[in-house]
């Protein structure tokens, strides 16, 4: 098994995967089902799906999809998208799905993220830290259901929600999502020296190299969309994941393995 997840993250509106530019502009990439599919024989090891839409238009989550989805599914699901209380992800987990991923609840109501991990477990609970760089390049939380930035520090949210009872933390580049031109580096190190759990880095990645780097920067695992579904300089559909020997290499690599022990020794 791989030290470090390599996550496709799948994103769904109105039923339907999408594939966002920084945030906007979601693009029709075909069917969810179709993908998962498609992930399980290239033997991925764990899923993320976020119904980017549901959230929005305050929308329960539709458990018949989600439903589908998890028996689909041969490997761990996280699920986010319309989760506001302890009944909808009840109901979530009954499915079969191992982890939920709150972004808008918990910007709302951290105190959720406490009573999720207290009743189903902080591992089964990940949060969602959006953030977004000014017109000065100064990053701020951002909240993706309102479209706009939010007064708190980005990182001090973190620190909250992770003290609430959250297990791990995605951290979204809005600035990068979907681009394929590199990840933001230098977000991902501040976050990481000072975030207790794993750390979940996703946006702009374009090559093994960028997951690399993230990991050297001191991400945990790394999660990707574009980079999965795009093919070429004209975006065409396209579903790919790197082979196991490929990944196994670049986490093994002498400079890897060096680089990991310096973070290990921070």
């Amino acid at each position: 098994m791989l030290k470090h997840r390599v996550i496709p993250a799948l994103l769904l509106q109105n039923g339907g995967l999408v594939k966002t530019l920084k945030f906007k502009t979601p693009k029709y990439v075909g069917d969810p089902i179709n993908a998962i599919r498609i992930f399980n024989e290239k033997e991925v090891d764990e899923l993320m799906v976020l119904d980017i839409s549901a959230s929005k238009k305050t929308q329960e989550p539709d458990y018949a999809l989600i439903e589908r989805f998890a028996s689909e599914c041969f490997m761990p699901l996280t699920y986010g998208g319309g989760i506001t209380h302890l009944n909808q992800a009840g109901r979530i987990f009954s499915l079969g799905v191992e982890k939920i991923c709150l972004q808008t609840a918990s910007l709302d109501n951290p105190h959720l993220v406490a009573q999720l991990a207290e009743r189903f477990g902080s591992q089964s609970v990940v949060v969602s830290i959006d953030v977004k760089r000014n017109w000065m390049g100064k990053p701020q939380l951002f909240g993706a259901a309102q479209g706009n930035p939010q007064p708190t520090h980005w990182l001090e949210m973190a620190q909250q929600l992770v003290q609430a009872g959250a297990g791990e933390v995605l951290l979204n580049a809005v600035d990068r999502d979907g681009t394929l031109q590199g990840p933001d580096i230098e977000l991902v190190q501040e976050a990481s020296a000072k975030i207790t759990v794993p750390l979940i880095a996703v946006g702009g990645v374009s090559s093994l190299d960028d997951i690399k780097a993230l990991v050297d920067a001191g991400a945990s695992a790394v999660a990707a969309g574009a980079f999965f579904v795009f093919h070429g300089p004209h975006r065409a559909v396209l579903i790919t994941y790197p082979r196991y020997h490929e990944l196994e290499a670049l986490f093994t690599s002498k400079e890897f393995v060096k680089s990991s022990r310096n973070l290990e020794t921070k």
